[in-house]
């Protein structure tokens, strides 16, 4: 069941494996590289204690690129439609994860990017 919480981050790099390095002595995160094709993808897990979500760390795709939260939602499809009518413009189109889910992002009103995440039933 969809949450419409903050649930996953992803900071863009144009040296994935470097800046996990970074975010590892800085912060003590741990980073894997994920095993699926396309740009480079580094998992991230930023612990167990306390508030918080994990992300990752991938291969920028443009030089503008931002640091890129996602919030869980029950359906892209509803939720774009919605931020749509409400004055949002979409800056991402649902793009499927293959065994995984979807995602996609809007811009909203004020101009900012927001993520957004639908989990795969299983």
């Amino acid at each position: 069941m969809a949450s419409n919480r903050v649930v996953h981050f992803e900071i863009p790099a144009d040296q994935p494996e470097a800046l996990t390095g970074f975010y590892a002595e800085l912060f003590g995160w741990r980073f894997q590289k994920a095993p699926i094709p396309g740009p480079e993808y580094w998992l991230c897990d930023t612990g167990a204690g306390g508030p918080g979500i994990n992300g990752a760390v991938m291969q920028r795709q443009h030089p503008q690129q931002p640091w890129m939260n996602y919030v869980d939602v029950a359906s892209i499809d509803a939720a774009i439609e919605k931020a749509t009518r409400l004055g949002a413009k979409v800056a991402l189109p649902r793009t499927a994860v293959p065994g995984v889910g979807a995602y996609a992002a809007i811009i909203d009103p004020q101009g900012n990017i927001c993520g957004l995440w639908e989990q795969q039933n299983t």
